[in-house]
């Protein structure tokens, strides 16, 4: 039986969908989960802070990655990995509806990082194994590609996927239209009175009126603050919208109480965007005030999200309370309300026509997660038959424990007795700081309404914007960053790389301010940062590939990505917190100056002028 078993494959027949098999449970721990947080209504303080310990996994896995060498062969761990992730995918699907999901589908999430990072390992391991040397040369960009593949579709198609579902569960809705004129009639109070309406047979979105008209006069400050903060509490005190802060001082830690708190206090007054009114405080402009509410009770017992939104018209008329709304079973028949605001620099009579959307996000997404569950499935049973498996693909036996122990203390010994080893520990730390901090509130940031300093786009823009042209352009700044640099080495390029990651984070500087509506404008800005940041990274892999080199060059390699894991996680996990209390606007511009130490550890990096050039081998 041994005997029929191919020791060797055509590489064509089982690289690509290895690395895309490596690359979509990363994307989904990493990104997708980030998304399908924000859009059921987690806090950013909470995704970034608790998604960011994720990376954990990819930080220690130089620990264990041993264990797939003494145990068992890295075929066995490879297809047994993807059956096991494929079941957790599946839990997570089922688990989303539940009251308790964040929760539980963190601890499945979990669950799968440690088995995502072990499967790289694998995979890695493998692919040396089932390839000659010239081969793995070869396919090196194939192996690449479809890792970049895997990432379009788990942060683009899938996200598209979700939004595309919660849209097709929108209930019916009439289009609201707004008229600003002169002469209108001024609004005294926010507050509906009981309209008595009844329960009606068909599921919809009632709105009311369905023509609002505005008085083009602006008015006081002071008198359009106090009716918003109304509107708001009535939204927050009938659960059409979360509360701002609904934990009390007295649930707090000594370490809150003592540290984080007076820290963030500090920060606040000194760093926050100086407007406690978000869009309010600063136009001044007249405000108009419609109810929403549903004919009859929802199905599901999580409720509907209802999204407002411009369909057409002047974008001088905004919505600055109640874009977003959870309606369900205990409010539906109470009116939400949506408070839209014309900009006082408004000047001339104006429209815009604004739109209800509700989806069902918990169905949604529930679906995306099957789909991908059922993906992993069958990349379980193709590896399962088309693998190969190479005659030196074994486990090195359990007899020889005690001389492996002491080989991989040393291995990590000789890693860190190198003299440029605090160097080293810096730039693969502080390289990407300002990224791994910028990478969790990006979406966040897309997603959340314009009136919290967002950019309002919906979950399949955002699969659209950052999952698709993000990437792509992504990828196309790492082969660029190559090819370059295969051309004229990694020290040439070194500095102008560290400018190209860094200087494009201008574009969410810019996006944060300004909040453009142009769908092609906010693409070109995520295009151009996600660019910069492919060409730049490449100068970060080829260090780590430099300080590997070596007599444990495989073992050595693998502690440089448990390190550039970490770089990701410690920054990352306060990113969120730290959003929440500056604003969005101050946020990136904090990024930009975290920057500062990308380029100061760059100084002192040595590289040799030939790392990387493309020069002719002699041969062995």
């Amino acid at each position: 039986m041994e005997s029929k078993k191919p020791a060797y494959r055509q590489p064509w027949a089982w690289v690509p969908s290895l690395y895309f098999a490596q690359g979509i449970p990363y994307v989904v721990v990493m990104t997708v989960s980030v998304i399908m947080y924000k859009r059921m209504g987690i806090s950013n303080t909470d995704i970034a802070l608790y998604t960011s310990w994720l990376y954990l996994p990819w930080v220690i896995k130089p620990l264990w990655s041993p264990l797939v060498e003494m145990f068992r062969t890295k075929r066995f761990w490879i297809i047994t990995l993807q059956l096991l992730i494929g079941g957790a995918l599946a839990s997570v699907a089922l688990t989303i509806p539940l009251p308790s999901f964040f929760q539980v589908t963190l601890a499945i999430f979990w669950l799968m990082a440690f088995s995502s990072a072990t499967h790289d390992i694998a995979a890695d391991g493998f692919y040396m194994l089932g390839l000659e040397q010239h081969q793995q040369a070869a396919f090196s960009g194939v192996r690449s590609t479809f890792y970049r593949v895997a990432m379009i579709t788990g942060q683009g198609l899938l996200v598209v996927l979700a939004g595309t579902i919660e849209t097709s569960t929108s209930l019916p809705a009439d289009d609201i239209t707004v008229l600003v004129r002169r002469g209108a009639p001024p609004i005294t109070h926010v507050i509906p009175q009981d309209s008595g309406l009844v329960q009606e047979a068909q599921p919809r979105i009632v709105s009311a009126p369905e023509r609002l008209t505005m008085d083009l006069e602006p008015r006081p400050k002071k008198e359009i603050d106090s009716l918003v903060a109304i509107a708001r509490s009535w939204n927050i005190r009938n659960g059409f919208r979360p509360p701002e802060e609904s934990r009390s001082s007295a649930d707090s830690t000594w370490w809150e109480r003592s540290v984080t708190a007076p820290l963030a206090q500090f920060i606040r007054s000194h760093f926050a965007e100086q407007s406690a009114q978000p869009v309010s405080a600063l136009l001044r402009g007249n405000i108009g005030v419609i109810s929403v509410r549903l004919s009859r009770p929802p199905d599901a017992a999580k409720g509907r999200a209802v999204t407002i939104g411009r369909i057409s018209g002047d974008n001088s008329i905004k919505i600055i309370e109640g874009e977003r709304l959870v309606l369900t079973d205990a409010n539906w028949a109470t009116p939400a309300l949506v408070v839209v605001q014309a900009d006082a620099t408004l000047k001339e009579e104006s429209s815009a026509v604004f739109g209800a959307k509700s989806g069902d996000i918990s169905l949604a997404w529930s679906v995306t997660f099957v789909v991908i569950a059922l993906l992993f499935i069958l990349f379980f049973l193709y590896h399962r038959f088309f693998l190969p498996y190479p005659t030196t693909d074994g486990n090195i036996g359990s007899v020889r424990l005690k001389s492996f122990f002491s080989e991989f203390l040393k291995i990590f010994g000789v890693y860190f007795k190198r003299k440029d080893i605090m160097v080293t520990l810096a730039f693969l730390l502080l390289y990407r700081f300002a990224e791994a901090q910028l990478v969790k509130l990006v979406t966040p940031f897309l997603l959340d309404p314009r009136d919290k300093g967002g950019l309002g786009l919906t979950t399949s823009e955002v699969g659209l914007t950052y999952g698709t042209v993000g990437i792509v352009a992504l990828t196309l700044g790492g082969l660029l960053g190559g090819y370059l640099v295969s051309r004229q080495g990694l020290r040439f390029w070194l500095w102008p790389m560290v400018l190209i990651i860094h200087l494009p984070d201008l574009a969410f500087v810019y996006l944060s301010q300004v909040q453009p509506e142009s769908r092609l404008l906010i693409n070109a800005a995520v295009a151009t940062e996600q660019f910069g940041y492919g060409f730049g990274f490449t100068a970060y892999m080829l260090y780590m590939i430099l300080v590997s080199e070596g007599k444990h060059k495989t073992a050595h390699y693998a502690i440089c990505t448990g390190f550039m894991a970490l770089g990701m996680m410690l920054p990352g996990m306060l990113s969120g917190w730290l959003q929440e209390l500056v604003g969005y606007r101050h946020f990136f511009i904090w990024i930009m100056l975290s920057t500062i130490p990308g380029f100061l550890v760059a100084w002192f990096v040595k590289i040799d002028p030939l790392f990387g050039r493309k020069v002719a081998q002699p041969q062995q």
